[in-house]
């Protein structure tokens, strides 16, 4: 069911992708005739599973504009969740049970009612006993099922939520959001509530079931391990969980610790809940909890510091950032010594100045925030020009929220990123031109397109008066910047920014070509396609960056200037077919991105998960209780070593494992 869910999804990206194309774009990426195919073949799936995704072409959405949100009351009243931040509480908690420990995720708790197999109500948890009916946009969240092979009544609750990539995505290319919303859960819970289902769509929501409420006469043989697997079959994403007893609870917790760096989905701790379906109801209530689950905290590490300064960081939607530089210190494992104020109304509300004492932490374990402001001066001076092109800047008020933005819409900020990422390790390798250092040649007007990287002695007097930068540190950039020119065809496709192309595909790219860069350059959207690994999203970008003038101009102006090696790598196909995942630490690679790249010279393929495709999973802890080591136990799939693996790349041969 999971392998035709997937399906599912993959089909109905590509038919959204080619109707965008066609409808708004003005272009035409599949024939009619593939259309056609695609979507018959995506009828025929919804109608053998029984599932119908959000989204999908075979639906027409009605997107309709609300003056309000209806409210409703609660069939039972949706209480909040007892806390602890003390990991062994967990474990005298659990007792001799058995336990779901999962994700308590940060966004919007949701309600879904199905009736005959059709979603016909949502609501929010509102203030746990009065919601708002938001059906109709939850019909145009990203992964909701409007349609499900159950025909009885069911009722789930579960998580609408952004991930902080498409939080990302969405502060980079709507500057109202950026100065709207400060986290992905605020965006989500504005995203949710909207008035006009059209831009919840946009939005790309996610829902993640957590809790099955009514199913019918289902026999989930008292389990709710059982209930979320079904809900899974159902067509629901389901929040990842552990089943758990004392002995491993403690364990688990150090699992999700360990996974937070990683997960893209927020969350702000985790909740155990009991396994037993019965035991739970009859444990009842308090007044505010109910007495089956309990949420675990991450206890926020706070450290006092100094700001000593406050910088402002343009963005390429014309966004200025405050972001608060203090004196570094330790969190959660990291030194820390910057982090983002986001508006200047938050900055406003600490009453910042330079010299105050302030404490900060990482929120959820991960971004750096200011805590609280222990002096409050609030001498902090908003500029009134932009760091980077020196136009004016001007402070907008969007319901409340003051941002600065800068009034030049030819401000150079916007190119700062792509400089960075073409000088970067993986791409042209140019030591000495940090993001700093970029933004003040861009600011200077000496560098305005990507090959004037590689014209630094034009400029010797200018750099060489930079603050940082001296005749010693001009002469090794020079270096730096003359030896980046001996490159690569798979270095520079990954350095010129094309949306989709990482260093992993651009490698793929180059090696179906033959590391020949006018073969890569000419490559049609079919022939893309054809290269195991690369998408029609990822071909369509690829096609429509070569096929633009300015893009042309920049690309030829680079290859005037570099020496490609062309060489044909010679690789040993002796992994060809065979699929790899790399979890736990190494020690003999670098990272898993060197062990990476050695596999696939010899043929092979890494993935990020473990599934019926894997060859071997390579763990130095043979003997883990992580959730690959136990998936790969359960399909019998091989876990092998760093060492063993390292000597098959090294013989060129596959020993028994």
């Amino acid at each position: 069911m999971e392998d035709k869910k997937s399906l599912i999804k993959e089909k109905i990206e590509l038919l959204n992708q080619a109707a965008k194309a066609y409808y708004h774009d003005a272009e035409e990426i599949m024939s009619n005739f593939e259309y056609d195919k695609l979507y018959d073949e995506l009828a025929e799936l919804e109608r053998e599973t029984g599932i119908i995704m959000a989204g999908s072409p075979t639906q027409n959405v009605g997107y309709e504009v609300l003056s309000d949100l209806p409210k409703e009351r609660h069939a039972s009243r949706m209480l909040s969740l007892d806390k602890t931040k003390d990991r062994e509480a967990l474990r005298d908690w659990l007792g001799n049970q058995k336990g779901l420990l999962s994700w308590k995720l940060d966004g919007l708790t949701i309600v879904l009612t199905y009736e005959g197999g059709t979603l016909v109500k949502a609501l929010t948890r509102g203030n746990g006993e009065v919601g708002e009916v938001i059906t109709n946009n939850a019909k145009v969240f990203a992964n909701v099922p409007v349609e499900i092979p159950f025909d009885g009544r069911l009722v789930l609750r579960g998580e609408a939520v952004i991930t902080y990539s498409q939080f990302e995505r969405i502060n980079a290319s709507i500057p109202d959001a950026e100065a709207k919303y400060k986290n992905p859960r605020n965006l989500c819970s504005g995203s949710v509530r909207q008035l006009n289902n059209e831009i919840t769509a946009k939005r790309n929501v996610n829902f993640f079931a957590f809790s099955l409420v009514e199913a019918g006469n289902i026999d989930f043989e008292n389990s709710r391990e059982k209930q979320m697997l079904w809900l899974q079959s159902q067509g629901f994403d389901i929040v990842e969980f552990r089943t758990v007893t004392a002995d491993n609870v403690i364990e688990a917790v150090e699992y999700f610790e360990k996974a937070i760096e990683n997960n893209d989905v927020p969350s702000d701790g985790l909740v155990l809940t009991f396994d037993d379906i019965l035991y739970s109801q009859s444990l009842g209530s308090t007044a505010k909890f109910p007495r089956d689950s309990i949420a675990f905290k991450w206890r926020d590490q706070l450290a006092e510091t100094i700001l000593k300064e406050m910088e402002w960081s343009a963005s390429r939607t014309g966004l200025i950032n405050p972001v608060a530089i203090f004196d570094p210190v330790e969190l959660e494992g990291t030194t820390v010594s910057r982090a983002s104020v986001h508006n200047i109304s938050v900055m406003r509300d600490l009453k910042l100045g330079l010299g105050d004492r302030i404490t900060v932490y990482k929120a959820n374990m991960i971004i750096p925030q200011i805590a609280e402001n222990l002096t409050a001066s609030n001498s902090i001076h908003v500029p009134d020009s932009c760091p980077v092109c020196q136009h004016k800047a001007e402070i907008r008020n969007d319901n409340g929220v003051e941002t600065l933005f800068c009034t030049n819409p030819e401000c150079l900020a916007k190119q700062i990123k792509s400089f960075t990422l073409f000088v970067s390790r993986d791409a042209m390798n140019i030591d000495g031109l940090s993001e700093a250092t970029i933004e003040k040649l861009i600011a200077k007007g000496l560098i305005k397109e990507l090959a004037d990287v590689f014209h630094v002695e034009r400029f010797q007097e200018e750099i060489t008066e930079m603050e940082g930068f001296g005749e010693k540190s001009f002469e090794n950039l020079k270096a730096s910047v003359e030896k980046a020119k001996d490159t690569t065809p798979e270095r520079l496709l990954y350095a010129l920014g094309i949306p989709g192309i990482g260093v992993a595909n651009a490698r793929l790219i180059a090696r179906a070509c033959h590391r020949k860069w006018e073969k890569i350059v000419t490559l049609t959207q079919e022939e893309l396609v054809d290269i195991d690994g690369i998408g029609d999203i990822m071909a369509s970008a690829f096609v429509a960056y070569f096929g633009n003038p300015s893009k042309k101009k920049i690309v030829d102006d680079i290859i005037k200037v570099v020496r490609l090696d062309e060489t044909e790598e010679e690789t040993a196909d002796f992994l060809d077919g065979i699929t790899f995942v790399i979890t736990g630490s190494l020690n003999h690679y670098e990272n898993r991105d060197a062990l990476k790249a050695e596999i696939e010279k010899a043929g092979g393929k890494v993935s990020g998960s473990v599934s019926t495709k894997t060859g071997y999973l390579i763990n130095n802890d043979l003997q883990s209780g992580t959730g690959k080591n136990k998936k790969a136990k359960e399909l019998n799939i091989p876990i092998i070593d760093e060492e063993t693996i390292k000597r098959w790349l090294e013989t060129g041969e596959i020993e028994n494992a």
